[in-house]
């Protein structure tokens, strides 16, 4: 088997930093700030401190969505987060998430300033604070809580999983990959079924659902991520085809994918976001023209 060594686990493992291939500046046992560094802070209620990944695409597509539906509440600004920097160890990031991963967001709109992280809990927060893109009847929302609630249990094999050993890992594993790319066919599958007889996730209406899913599995099949589109034929996926086109066509889908991204065409990468104009005039093809 390709990759493969024979390999006896120790009684007790111990941290080996060489073995970490292109992550090994940034991944440790251990929790907690490696420096001191206070985050900025912005004029609106919603401060982000994040990334363009799939992870923080959920929350700034969330954010543009609810400002396309007139919430002005919902302005924010988007502060950089550099993760291969090690940024999200700073003392001020780990006072907003303890976890140091992104994003995280304060909210500042009350008396009292509110933290939240983890990706799922700022998307029902957010639902929940302007009461849009989440159910109130009892089992339209259930079955949206449901499929957000996938999502957070299935995107790791997706990412940490097949992302990682396809794409990142400093050996090919056959195994590894035979695995997890077999469980993300599997996941894919599992969509592809759900939208075969629904418009969206939940149901006929777009939620934070469709939210949470779409940056990951809409990627995937869009072929965004991990450069794995062949690989895995996600031709094969028709429905799923057909809603991540559906969802990317939402211009507030477009812009949110735009914040704080660091690849791809500098027209679609606003490093951050502190106004609705930014998008006309601080991309990052805007300011090298300037320069």
């Amino acid at each position: 088997m390709s990759g493969s060594s024979e390999y006896t686990p120790p009684k007790v493992w111990t941290w080996n930093k060489a073995n970490g291939g292109q992550f090994a500046s940034i991944n440790r046992p251990i929790a907690g700030p490696t420096h001191d560094k206070e985050l900025p802070v912005g004029r609106h209620p919603l401060q982000l401190y994040s990334l363009g990944t799939p992870n923080g695409q959920k929350v700034t597509i969330m954010l543009e969505e609810l400002l396309a539906l007139g919430h002005s509440g919902a302005e924010y600004d988007a502060w950089l987060i550099k993760i291969g920097d090690g940024d999200q160890f700073g003392s001020g990031f780990v006072a907003v998430n303890p976890n140091s991963k992104i994003p995280a967001l304060m909210d500042r709109s009350g008396p009292k300033p509110i933290r939240v992280f983890e990706s799922g809990a700022i998307l029902t927060y957010l639902a929940e604070k302007f009461g849009a893109f989440l159910p109130t009847e009892p089992s339209a929302r259930a079955e949206c809580l449901s499929w957000l609630f996938w999502q957070m249990g299935s995107a790791p094999y997706l990412g940490g999983g097949f992302g990682h050993f396809y794409a990142y890992a400093p050996t090919k594993i056959e195994y590894a990959i035979d695995r997890f790319a077999m469980e993300v066919k599997r996941q894919l599958d599992v969509l592809d079924r759900r939208l075969a007889e629904s418009e969206y996730l939940a149901g006929n209406e777009y939620t934070i659902a469709d939210i949470a899913v779409w940056p990951w599995y809409g990627g995937l099949v869009k072929g965004w991520t991990y450069g794995a589109a062949e690989f895995l034929q996600v031709e094969d996926y028709k429905n799923v085809l057909r809603w991540a086109d559906t969802i990317y066509s939402r211009p507030a889908v477009q812009r949110g994918r735009m914040v704080n991204r660091l690849s791809g065409d500098p027209s679609s990468q606003l490093h951050e976001r502190h106004d609705a104009s930014d998008f006309d005039t601080r991309t990052q093809d805007k300011l090298a023209a300037a320069e």
